[in-house]
């Protein structure tokens, strides 16, 4: 769905007659004029993307909090999964469209976080080998579904419409829900969470949290240029990308397939070089591989700078685009799941839980702030646009070149005695 939403306002929505019709519209439009002055139908597209997609890496620490008092994560799950198929629904109806997007967010909250703490419990606490399995089973299933999902409603939505490709958003959902279901007798319907270790914090694991609260407040702007690629960048492709590869129509949705499929692909890939730079005792410490990150992203948006320029006012090759959603998905391999084993591992017992949720805060700033930025897109032009977002990501990799080796001493795992 995400990789429709944008197109699908920008192309239809927002425009007349069904701009009319969208219950609240007119009210959120008020509210985000009086913030950010007056706003072109893309910039208002990506306002509500930006505020949709923070939100989504907002409510799952509310969504944890109600599964921990009240409903347990069993079925906090089966409510998150009925929630959001009703928001698919929903977008089916032009003047629901804002209740659908409340109805995702809701249902985020309350599935996101809560299925991830079901997958750790399945496991013994002291079987730590089988629990990291589990994981990367399950991460690779949320990565086949973000390749197949824009491939599949992309394409339903370019040949029968728009509301197809929602349609068969809520249609795999349920079919998600009925698959949980049939495991359900399996799971543990409250998750039994670690207590910290003692209350109070010393002054070595303040400096560790503050170390660490750099380096996420660094992440921040890679997953900028990163997460623009579901925002401005299909409107990009829209506009300047031809659509065909010889006799191959490309529907603009499957970019976000290549992102995603370039983060498989890439992992055996990653594992390869980072064992042959261990043995040679040069492979990059975490801090590092967050910095590396951070440039392949900027290296990968240069792609669309310089295929920018290039093409003059002509249309810019598909290769393009495709090779730097590529890059992104290299680089998204490079620095996020490095951020996550990097809290996981140095944040202190106390506060290891609150550090996490901090991390998937720096979601929801960045992609506030990726709608904020995509608002300036038609008054830049795709060419200075892009070189901006490539200076985000120049920043963050100088961030780390600059005081990376200063974090990664606070951060340095010590041999406990």
């Amino acid at each position: 769905m995400t990789a429709l939403v944008v197109l699908y306002m920008v192309d239809y929505l927002l425009l007349p007659p069904h701009v009319e019709q969208v219950a609240g519209l007119a009210a959120l439009r008020a509210a985000l004029e009086s913030l950010f002055g007056p706003l072109s139908t893309q910039a208002l597209a990506s306002a509500i993307y930006g505020l949709y997609s923070g939100f989504v890496y907002f409510t799952p620490l509310l969504g944890g909090m109600i599964a921990d008092r009240w409903t347990g994560q069993r079925n906090a799950v089966v409510i998150g999964a009925l929630t959001m198929a009703a928001g698919h629904i929903f977008m089916s109806f032009d003047s629901m469209f804002l209740v659908a997007l409340m109805l995702l967010i809701a249902g985020s909250g309350f599935l996101k976080g809560n299925i991830s703490a079901q997958v750790g419990a399945l496991y013994p606490s002291e079987d730590e080998a089988r629990r990291n399995h589990g994981f990367v089973i399950f991460s690779t299933g949320i990565n086949i579904g973000a390749v197949l999902g824009p491939l599949l409603c992309g394409l339903l939505a370019h040949v029968y419409g728009w509301h197809y490709g929602f349609g068969v958003a809520a249609l795999f959902m349920l079919l998600g829900l009925a698959t949980y279901l049939y495991g359900y007798r399996y799971l543990q319907p409250r998750v039994v969470r670690r207590k910290g270790v003692g209350t109070g914090l010393s002054k070595a694991d303040w400096r560790i949290i503050g170390a660490l609260g750099a380096v996420i407040v660094i992440s921040i702007l890679p997953s900028v240029v990163l997460y623009q690629s579901y925002n401005v960048m299909p409107v990009w492709i829209e506009q300047h990308v031809a659509s065909r590869i010889g006799n191959l129509t490309i529907p603009v949705p499957w970019y976000q397939s290549i992102f995603a499929l370039s983060s498989i692909v890439g992992v055996p890939l990653l594992f390869w070089i980072w064992k042959r730079q261990s043995a040679r005792g040069r492979e990059p410490n975490d801090v590092a591989k967050i910095g590396i990150g951070a440039g392949l992203a900027t290296a990968s948006i240069l792609l669309l700078v310089g295929a920018t320029k290039w093409s003059g006012t002509g249309l810019v090759s598909p290769i393009w685009p495709m090779l730097c959603v590529s890059g992104l998905g290299v680089a998204f391999l490079y620095y996020w799941p490095t951020l996550l084993a990097l809290v996981s591992r140095a944040a202190p017992d106390g506060v290891n839980a609150t550090m996490m949720g901090i991390v998937f805060m720096s979601l929801f700033i960045s992609n506030n702030l990726i709608g904020w930025i995509g608002g300036f897109y038609e008054r830049m032009g795709p060419l200075q646009f892009w070189l901006m977002h490539a200076l985000i990501g120049t920043a963050g990799y100088l961030l780390v070149v600059l005081v990376g080796h200063l974090l990664h001493r606070e951060l340095e795992p010590t041999e406990k005695v």
